[in-house]
């Protein structure tokens, strides 16, 4: 992979992970238009490093709320901040029950299939358009809204369905605070990103030998810094209730994609 194409990568999962756009799926459609021609050991290197980048932006833009809420946990006592902690745990088991069941599966969507990408940002779509006009977002985020977010999350494996969009839209359909929202969704997915990691190194599938370290270190960058400028900007979009303006980018997209596809079919 050429540096620059790492850049550009890098700049599309830091935007893309925190807008409700479909990290995902812009990297698939990002590597087709690239031709991204790396063996699979390589390319989910760079899928990994970029995942991380995006993890890290996260933990920095949530650093007070992170250590708030490990105070809380460590404290041994039933408060806000443990009972927060243990939705998050809770909203992920959905996630880690298909990633674990049905890895390969979920592997073998992530090829370049720009058809199903489009299809899904449709779907993406959808669900902006219904929460950017949600009116009752007042109430907190709780255990059942937790779980059905969850499940929003595991859907959201799949290329082409915004992970952020899907859990966000979610959970301000089921009346939560938009602000909370935001807080939850991007709270959530950082134990699962670092997990999936830890697994990853552990398991030897990472092919680190054959991966040059100079890509992988402009586009970890490239998602770090474009990750820090995305997820504060999204925040301010949830808080404003701006989100149906992604929804017309999804379908303008997805449908770009649904033709680009079929031609290629």
């Amino acid at each position: 992979m050429e540096t620059f194409d790492a850049i550009v990568l890098g700049v599309i999962q830091g935007l893309t992970e925190f807008l409700p756009v479909s990290s995902s799926g812009h990297l698939e459609l990002g590597k087709a238009i690239l031709g991204d021609n790396s063996v699979p050991e390589e390319s989910l290197m760079f899928t990994v490093v970029l995942h991380f980048a995006t993890a890290l932006s996260t933990i920095v833009v949530f650093r007070k709320d992170i250590l708030e809420l490990l105070k809380g946990l460590f404290s041994f006592q039933w408060n806000e901040e443990t009972q927060f902690s243990v939705k998050i745990i809770l909203s992920m088991i959905p996630a880690v029950f298909v990633g674990l069941l049905f890895e390969e599966e979920m592997e073998s969507l992530f090829g370049g299939n720009v058809l199903l990408v489009g299809f899904l940002l449709l779907v993406t779509g959808l669900l902006l358009f219904l929460a950017g006009r949600a009116k009752n977002t007042g109430k907190a985020v709780s255990w059942k809204d937790a779980i059905i977010i969850g499940v929003a999350q595991a859907i959201a494996i799949l290329p082409g369905v915004s992970r952020s969009g899907a859990t966000i839209s979610t959970s301000v359909l089921l009346g939560n605070d938009r602000t909370k929202a935001a807080r939850f969704s991007f709270l959530m997915v950082v134990p699962l990103i670092l997990g999936k990691i830890a697994k990853d190194v552990m398991i030897g599938d990472l092919n680190m030998e054959s991966s040059n370290s100079l890509p992988l270190l402009f586009g970890f960058f490239a998602a770090f810094i474009t990750g820090l400028i995305a997820c504060t900007w999204m925040i301010s979009i949830v808080k404003k209730a701006k989100l149906h303006y992604f929804s017309y980018y999804c379908f303008a997209v997805g449908i770009v994609a649904i033709i680009a596809g079929s031609l290629a079919a």
